[in-house]
């Protein structure tokens, strides 16, 4: 069950006014297309292990002990290709030898990542975990590309699961995983990897994507995994007191909302101050519904994400009494 709460957002702001001095956009222009008016983005030398911990430590505060059996880091950035991240913020927690270890499921991460840690506890190989969603992804981006550049930002959001009873508030599941490895060309930085660790071509080490044919997928397969979600909740689209999607674009999360049938006034948004910032978006905006009294305790809640992979699931929860920490 959810235990535990926190997001951190690097100080940097960089608002639309300040991205149009030196790209072919204005504020109108992206707000008009992804509802976003600022991001957060890392200052050079700060990575995305800084941003784990500091989410992190305030999720283990929230949940009143830092007596955690593993740690799952959801990032696509991680701070060396090897070896994974989560073993350095787990280091830097003082939380001792426990098990972590990294998910790459990029805007996915954090319902693929929570997955994974309600698995360790069902499985019995952990009573409680941190899970942390955490992505500097402005360092994957061309900075002359306006297709991209301004839908990004930086940060992290963090949870702490522990064992607890199906009827609990905050217990979590059921949970609902997908990919499609056939259309990984939509969303992709080409080199880098094993396959292509160079390139002459400087774009090939840049994120690109392509937005309309992301745009289709994200909807229909945010919608189809949500419904299945609610199926196997027994919930009916009525039951669904709050939705919150992965905050990609203010258009996808009102299309989807309307595929499946759900008020506007349902959807947790914060896109606006922190821009799409990958397998974090999702617990900063449940950090902010907390704060501000959008999300209270008892609220049945569905959650969505849809990502590079391609990737995309659904979880459901009845929302517990938590602070953020």
């Amino acid at each position: 069950m959810l235990a535990g709460l926190g997001g951190w957002l690097p100080p940097r702001i960089v608002d639309n006014d300040e991205l149009s001095r030196h790209l072919d956009t204005s504020d109108e222009w992206i707000r008009t297309r992804t509802g976003i008016g600022q991001r957060h983005v890392v200052d050079p030398g700060m990575s995305t292990v800084d941003m784990a911990v500091e989410a992190g430590r305030r999720a283990l505060h929230s949940a009143g002990s830092r007596d955690v059996d593993a740690l799952v880091l959801a990032t696509a950035t991680p701070d060396q290709i090897c070896p994974a991240s989560a073993p350095q913020v787990a280091s830097r927690l003082g939380l001792g030898n426990i098990a972590a270890f990294d998910v790459n499921a990029v805007c996915s991460g954090f319902v693929y990542a929570l997955a994974t840690a309600a698995g360790l506890i069902s499985a019995g190989a952990a009573c409680s975990v941190l899970m942390v969603g955490a992505d500097a992804f402005t360092t994957l981006l061309n900075p002359k590309d306006r297709g991209t550049v301004p839908i990004f930002g930086d940060g992290a959001g963090a949870v702490v699961l522990r064992a607890g009873e199906p009827d609990e508030l905050g217990a979590m599941g059921p949970f609902d995983l997908h990919s499609d490895g056939d259309l990984a060309e939509l969303l992709i930085v080409p080199a880098g990897g094993a396959k292509q660790k160079t390139s002459d071509n400087p774009e090939d080490h840049y994120f690109s994507m392509q937005g309309p044919a992301v745009f289709r997928h994200a909807t229909a397969r945010m919608a189809e995994s949500s419904r299945t979600v609610m199926e196997r909740a027994g919930w009916t689209v009525s039951d669904v007191d709050r939705f919150i999607g992965h905050q990609a674009n203010i258009r996808i999360l009102h299309a989807t909302a309307k595929q499946l049938g759900l008020p506007a006034d349902s959807l947790v948004v914060n896109i606006e101050r922190t821009g799409n910032t990958s397998a974090a978006s999702i617990p900063l905006a449940m950090v902010d519904a907390v704060n501000d009294g959008t999300l209270q305790a008892g609220d049945r809640v569905l959650v969505s994400a849809f990502g590079a992979g391609l990737t995309w699931g659904a979880t459901a929860l009845r929302w517990p009494d938590i602070t953020p920490g």
